[in-house]
Formats: structure tokens, C-alpha cells, sequence
């Protein structure tokens, strides 16, 4: 389940491409097949980036035609081991909420983007963010949880200031925002409740199956409810 729409991106053979917050691999492990690309995973879990090399040991690509290769780093957000215009792509999804500094991340994202590279970032969308926030204290009130709520035009200038042209805006995710309302509203119980777990079981089969009438019910749940913002960004030439 991608939240980050690769399309947008026009990935190309040859680009160096950074998932940065990779998690457990959902962006990483799908730039990996789109193009014969050096694709970096890098997340302060040292726990997630094992799980995410996990992923690719499960499905290793015997190829023998295919110039992609990857690589991944325990590593904070605030100091990016990576040399200035050095990627093509940069990739952060759901990850700024979770920061207390995202200034910072943004000013290294901007310095490791090519100019002309494509920065592709989804945050919570704010109103089904603030109500996840109102039905659970415990839900952003966790060790590594959501510090902020971001206004998503605000964190456009934010991104605009650090030398980004803004491309696109498009809203993900419609059918997941009733899951994390249930989670918040039946938080003590989120890992057992019958209905959670059904919930659960549903989207599942949905991104497995991928059948017409959630796909359609999905297209137009996401522009009302989607539970994340996306946004991309070019790296304009610096002055």
C-alpha cells in the first residue's frame, strides 16, 4: 500500500532515490522493482530497517539484466549521511509529524535534492487527524508518536522556503481514516476488538484483492476523509 503515487515521480533507470523514514519497506521494497535505480532506505529504527532487509531477502531478484541495487541506514533525519545534490528523488511519507524539529529535515531534505530532483512527502491530513486526537489521548501521547498537527498549506511554505517549487497535492488513504477512528475511540482494546480486527481483515483483502468497488469507493472517500496528504515538490536551480 503506497501513499506516495509513483507515477508522479517519473522514476527513471540510473536515479539515486532516498525513502527517508523507509519503515518497514512498503515505498522502498516498490521503488526497488519500478526502475533500474540505486534505491536508500533510512530510518531511526534500527528494528524497522532489519525488517525492511527482511523484505528483500524474502523476494530477491535473480535478474541478470537489471542494474538496481539498494542500501539502507539507521540514521536521524537531522543529519543526513549524503552528499549535497545527490538524489534524484527523495521520498518522505509519514514521517514530519513524528518530529520535533522538522525544520531541520526539510533544510536536509533540500540539500541532498538534485535540482530539478522531485520531493514526494505525505503527512495525517489535519480534520481526521484532530479527531483521532480527540477520541485518544494515548494515540499522540506515546513515546514516537505524532508531536504535531500540520495545516498542510503551512507546511507548503515551509517546504517552498527551502528552495522547493511546489508541483501537486492529492489527498490518500479515505478507507484507512475509519480504522484509525475505531483504534482511537476503542483504544485500549485496539489489538483484539472484534470489530477493529474485522476492519482490519478488510483492508487487507482490499489491498490485496484490489477489487473494483473499494478501488471506486476509495477514488471517492480520499478527497473527502483521506487520512494523508500528499504533496510533491521540484528542487529549483539555487541563485
Amino acid at each position: 500500500m503506497h501513499t506516495i503515487d509513483f507515477e508522479r515521480l517519473n522514476l527513471r533507470d540510473g536515479m539515486a532515490v532516498l525513502d527517508l523514514g523507509c519503515g518497514q519497506g512498503r515505498h522502498i521494497h516498490g521503488l526497488y522493482y519500478a526502475a533500474d535505480m540505486t534505491c536508500l532506505g533510512m530510518d531511526l529504527s534500527f528494528e524497522d530497517v532489519l525488517h525492511t532487509r527482511k523484505g528483500f531477502d524474502a523476494f530477491p531478484d535473480f535478474s541478470d539484466d537489471r542494474g538496481q541495487s539498494y542500501g539502507l541506514a539507521c540514521t536521524d533525519a537531522l543529519h543526513l549521511p549524503l552528499s549535497d545534490a545527490s538524489l534524484d528523488r527523495v521520498i518522505c511519507s509519514e514521517v514530519l509529524e513524528h518530529l520535533p524539529d522538522y525544520h531541520t529535515a526539510l533544510a536536509q531534505i533540500a540539500r541532498v535534492t538534485k535540482p530539478g530532483g522531485i520531493f514526494a512527502m505525505s503527512v495525517p491530513r489535519a480534520w481526521p487527524e484532530r479527531l483521532c486526537w480527540h477520541l485518544s489521548e494515548e494515540y499522540h501521547n506515546t513515546p514516537g508518536g505524532h508531536v504535531r498537527i500540520f495545516n498542510a498549506a503551512s507546511l507548503r511554505t515551509d517546504i517552498e522556503r527551502t528552495g522547493f517549487r511546489f508541483i501537486a497535492r492529492h489527498y490518500a488513504h479515505g478507507l484507512h481514516a475509519p480504522y484509525w477512528w475505531l483504534k482511537c475511540l476503542l483504544w485500549q482494546r485496539r489489538d483484539d476488538h472484534p470489530l477493529i480486527l474485522a476492519y482490519k481483515r478488510f483492508l487487507e483483502w482490499d489491498i490485496i484483492a484490489r477489487p473494483w468497488l473499494t478501488r471506486a469507493l476509495e477514488t471517492v472517500a480520499s478527497p473527502m476523509m483521506g487520512k494523508s496528504v500528499v504533496m510533491y515538490f521540484e528542487r529549483i536551480e539555487s541563485e
